[in-house]
């Protein structure tokens, strides 16, 4: 991964100047460059196969079993790497980079999530008019088809946002063109273009989706605004929202968006939608799968969960925001048996590179840092993590993402709590979706782990232990004699 790293950091820095990143005009679609870069990773996938498959990589310990198969590596997945100590990478791009080089919307700052998308899936920077050119093909597939507006609509408004998104995506499978040339019997070499076809149109159609879904449950009283061609994926999820109007809005859902699009495929969400996928279900069926494991309270719920805690604290200790307060009630919750909403990470072991970029965001926007709750999350970013190391439980202190995504939704007016797993699930289909191409176009195979048992484990463990008694005690015997 050093190499990696190594290589890539070299590689921005030859191509950022102090007039910004230096590209080559393209009018190259994204299925254009796919189909030159795709070839050298086959051919590298290829030889990798045939000349060190019996190489070995890792070793795995018992708390691997046992801890969620933390720290295996196991899983290809070639858009990011997250590295414990400096966080992720796109591509080999830092955040930071990322910020630098991807193109924003016409009039904004911030990375679009096409740009990001263009970028997840080909390992190359788009040109801004590629970028745009993404945003028109996908604003052009973005409407629903009628039967799904249907179902929505037909879902009782107090069905959670997340099952009601999980249930739309996997409607849309009705018309996966996957689906229909496989049952057609293309060969295998093809199978990555219509899986293309299928997470482009997916992708397309999640902000009109996600908007219906919230204006169903939260305001049944707006109108709902049609796909606009001129706007960008993020723009027209936030005109549809009922938000268009909030420019601050709109570039901080373009940020969170992007941030948010992949975190290396091991997490719960990217995996599942790896696993499912692996069996040669559509994109839609394999995302769906995704949406519901996001769901959980372990993996996407966790920014309402730092929102509604934060709340709580500002209700307690009121108008008088001191670090001691701050400290008291941090040491209150641990106390109740409670675990820190928005602190430690299952692979970090720094602060999120995400946090400080959502931070850097609030720190330009003047009325981010007017807001009590925004001024109580930083405050709690400063105290938290030293308590937290004194109460010795967690093996990361510092803030992840959460800690502060949640609460500028809130203070920009999107105050829903259950829907912020919805944006969370637009964002994420950029890179799951991504590595189903790639999975198609590298010919991946059925996912399939051996498993083990505890007995099994503990004769393993026993075996090793009489081994190495043995040959720590058995004398040295020479095999020539004394005369």
């Amino acid at each position: 991964m050093i190499g990696r790293s190594s290589f890539f950091a070299k590689s921005v820095a030859r191509n950022i100047s102090t007039n910004g990143f230096r590209r080559l005009a393209s009018t190259k679609s994204l299925k254009e460059t796919l189909q030159e870069v795709i070839p050298a990773k086959q051919e590298q996938l290829k030889k990798l196969k045939a000349e060190h498959s019996q190489a070995v990589v890792g070793e795995v310990k018992v708390e691997n079993i046992l801890g969620g198969m933390r720290g295996l590596k196991a899983m290809l997945w070639e858009a990011s790497v997250l590295d414990p100590n400096e966080g992720i990478r796109f591509h080999g791009l830092t955040i930071p980079d990322c910020q630098k080089v991807l193109p924003p919307a016409p009039g904004g700052k911030e990375m679009t999530a096409e740009s990001m998308l263009w970028l997840l899936l080909t390992g190359k920077v788009p040109t801004p008019e590629q970028s745009r050119q993404l945003s028109a093909e996908l604003a052009v597939k973005g409407e629903l088809p009628h039967f799904v507006t249907q179902l929505i609509d037909s879902l009782p408004k107090t069905l959670h946002p997340m099952t009601q998104l999980g249930m739309g995506v996997a409607a849309l499978n009705h018309d996966s063109e996957f689906q229909a040339a496989y049952e057609r019997g293309i060969k295998k070499p093809e199978y990555w273009t219509y899986t293309l076809e299928d997470c482009l149109n997916l992708i397309a159609k999640l902000p009109a989706l996600a908007a219906r879904i919230y204006r169903n449950v939260y305001h049944p009283e707006r109108s709902l605004e049609s796909v606009d061609k001129n706007l960008d994926l993020v723009g027209n999820y936030s005109n549809m929202l009922g938000f268009g109007q909030n420019e601050h809005l709109t570039e901080y859902l373009r940020l969170y968006i992007a941030l948010h699009g992949d975190h290396e495929g091991g997490n719960a969400s990217a995996h599942t939608a790896h696993l499912v996928g692996s069996t040669l279900s559509d994109p839609y069926i394999s995302y769906s799968a995704a949406l519901f494991a996001l769901a959980g309270p372990l993996h996407g719920l966790a920014n309402q969960e730092v929102l509604r805690w934060q709340m709580a604290m500002q209700k307690e200790i009121g108008d008088n925001i001191t670090h001691e307060n701050i400290k008291d009630y941090l040491w209150k919750t641990l106390k109740s048996g409670q675990v820190v909403p928005g602190y430690g990470h299952g692979v970090l072991r720094n602060p999120d590179p995400r946090f400080i970029a959502l931070q850097e965001f609030c720190k330009t926007r003047p009325e981010l840092q007017a807001s009590p709750i925004i001024q109580l999350v930083q405050q709690t970013a400063e105290i938290a993590p030293d308590v937290l190391k004194e109460h010795g439980k967690t093996k990361n202190p510092y803030p992840n993402v959460d800690a502060t995504s949640g609460c500028v939704l809130y203070h920009y007016g999107l105050t829903e709590f259950k829907y912020y797993t919805v944006i969370f699930g637009v964002s994420r289909a950029l890179g799951a979706l991504t590595q189903l191409v790639w999975a198609r176009a590298l010919g991946l195979p059925l996912e399939r782990p051996k498993c083990t048992y505890l007995m099994k484990i503990v004769h393993v463990i026993r075996l090793i232990s009489v081994f190495t008694q043995h040959i720590r005690w058995t004398p040295f015997r020479n095999s020539s004699r004394t005369r």
